[in-house]
């Protein structure tokens, strides 16, 4: 009896993500993976980004593309700072 009721509440669940579209988009992802000539080396950030989930939103674009172009300004002053110090350690 207990087995039957584990059985019908998982078949009822496979039901679910059939109906919901869950099952045929998790085999897509699946067979363009399998079809993939060069297998990933993290075949999870494949699944997330063809499934969508590593897409970051618009405002998070945007916050990135501004700490990127922070971090390039602090790294070109930290290589300037470098060729100075670089410059002075030779005088020494």
């Amino acid at each position: 009896v207990f087995s039957q009721a584990a059985d019908s509440k998982r078949e009822q669940f496979r039901r679910y993500l059939e109906k919901s579209g869950v099952l045929d988009t998790l085999t897509k992802v699946l067979v363009a993976l399998y079809e993939e000539p060069e297998k990933p080396n993290s075949a999870l950030d494949f699944l997330k980004h063809h499934l969508g989930a590593s897409a970051p939103e618009i405002p998070e674009i945007e916050t990135l593309r501004l700490e990127v172009a922070e971090m390039k300004e602090k790294y070109e002053a930290v290589l300037e700072e470098n060729k100075k110090l670089k410059t002075k350690v030779k005088v020494y």
